[in-house]
């Protein structure tokens, strides 16, 4: 065989696709950033106790998280000042784009450290680092922002695409944190399309112990199942936030004196009788059920919705 017929069958190398994608599998097990994390988990725990700001930050008035949607601000507004850049006589609204972009760094940096602090610790390592490209964006555009004000338009300009290229490798982080790492996704289970409609035989309810929260299987589905008197509540076990088992969680009341159940792992709390988020980071409600007692004593469930 001659050597360009060997070459047809080599093994081809890493594509640079690849290796960007194995760099950034490689920072989920950087265990040197693990120091850096407890510190700064810490320190946001201290700071940001639980309460309406910290639900808001986490998105659980709006129903998903808050933080992707704020990123288009600076995202947007940085990329468009880059366009704008390669075209002569848009220096000014270049300028308006930056400062635009560096106000809305803000509360989308409070709302991703808010996420941040209550994520895994693979998660956290990726985040920390896209954080930190995000930190570099800032300070850069920051830069390019003064160099624009005082008329050094060329400086500015560089400092803005340094900006853009930290901005990207950040934004890539980010990607991967989300879709690959699905910090922020729903992790509860999709009753909708796992349990086949009408009512379903649970157990005995005399197996259910009073004010207690114990687990139960529907096929493939993980049940909280809690008692109090003669109501029964049934949500889905694994918490919309990332799969924590509530079933482990504490049980509380709220401020309307209604039963919920705190997260084992994360602190979010739910209300047992419809699964609504009372505090995050859980900003998904929890899939219910419904629930009956036979004649024989025995309990019936099925999903609502």
């Amino acid at each position: 065989m001659n050597r360009r017929a060997s070459n047809i069958f080599r093994r081809p190398g890493p594509q640079a696709s690849q290796r960007l994608v194995d760099a950034a599998e490689g920072l989920e097990h950087a265990r040197g950033l693990d120091h850096t994390i407890r510190l700064i988990s810490s320190a946001v725990r201290r700071t940001l106790r639980p309460g309406p700001v910290k639900d808001t930050l986490h998105g659980v008035p709006f129903g998903h998280p808050a933080h992707p949607p704020l990123t288009d601000v600076p995202v947007g507004c940085w990329i468009s000042a880059g366009v704008l850049d390669l075209l002569p006589g848009t220096g000014r609204a270049a300028r308006i784009l930056v400062a635009a972009g560096l106000a809305g760094a803000v509360p989308t940096a409070l709302a991703g450290l808010s996420d941040w602090s209550a994520l895994h610790r693979e998660q956290q390592r990726v985040g920390l680092v896209h954080a930190s490209g995000m930190l570099t964006a800032s300070t850069l555009y920051s830069a390019s922002l003064v160099a624009r004000s005082r008329g050094r338009e060329g400086t500015g300009r560089a400092l803005g695409f340094a900006g853009l290229a930290a901005l990207l490798a950040g934004g890539y982080l980010g990607g991967h944190l989300a879709f690959r790492l699905a910090a922020g996704a729903n992790h509860a289970d999709q009753v909708a399309h796992l349990v086949a409609l009408g009512w379903h035989d649970l157990c005995p309810a005399d197996d259910l112990p009073d004010g207690w929260p114990v687990h139960r299987r529907l096929g493939y589905i993980s049940l909280f199942v809690l008692r109090t008197g003669d109501e029964i509540h049934v949500l889905a076990d694994r918490c919309s936030h990332l799969a924590g088992p509530l079933h482990q969680g504490r049980i509380v009341t709220d401020d309307d004196a209604v039963v919920c159940v705190v997260c084992p792992w994360h602190g979010s709390t739910f209300r047992v009788v419809d699964g609504s988020v009372v505090h995050g980071p859980a900003t998904g409600r929890q899939p219910s059920f419904e629930s009956r007692v036979t004649e024989d004593g025995l309990v019936q469930v099925r999903p609502i919705g």
